[in-house]
């Protein structure tokens, strides 16, 4: 599997570039692969939206659906796309360190 080493540390990444295991996350690996997703400097608006996505795995173990996480950030999907580029589902979700979510293509 592929790595990546963010501040000496090696993060395993799965073959669509997903960390593997979400406890080796934190901001820096997020702020390290934003540029991958299109995403430039991570707002605070990514920042409210990735947050969001932790809090819901950590209690839930998935991905909300697109409708939830719109509703629940206050964003509308135009918006959530312009802070992802690359999706809610593939770049929030891997900016988030989450598994590759189910129906991600």
């Amino acid at each position: 599997m592929p790595t990546i080493s963010v501040n000496g540390r090696d993060i395993v990444l799965d073959e669509d570039g997903f960390v593997v295991d979400p406890d080796q996350w934190d901001e820096d690996v997020a702020a390290f692969c934003a540029p991958d997703e299109w995403v430039h400097e991570l707002s605070e608006d990514h920042w409210k939206v990735i947050r969001y996505l932790r809090e819901y795995y950590t209690r839930f173990q998935l991905a909300p659906m697109v409708r939830k996480l719109c509703i629940e950030t206050g964003n509308s999907l135009k918006n959530i796309y312009e802070l992802f580029p690359t999706g809610p589902l593939k770049g929030a979700c891997k900016l988030a360190g989450l598994p590759r979510p189910t129906g991600c293509v």
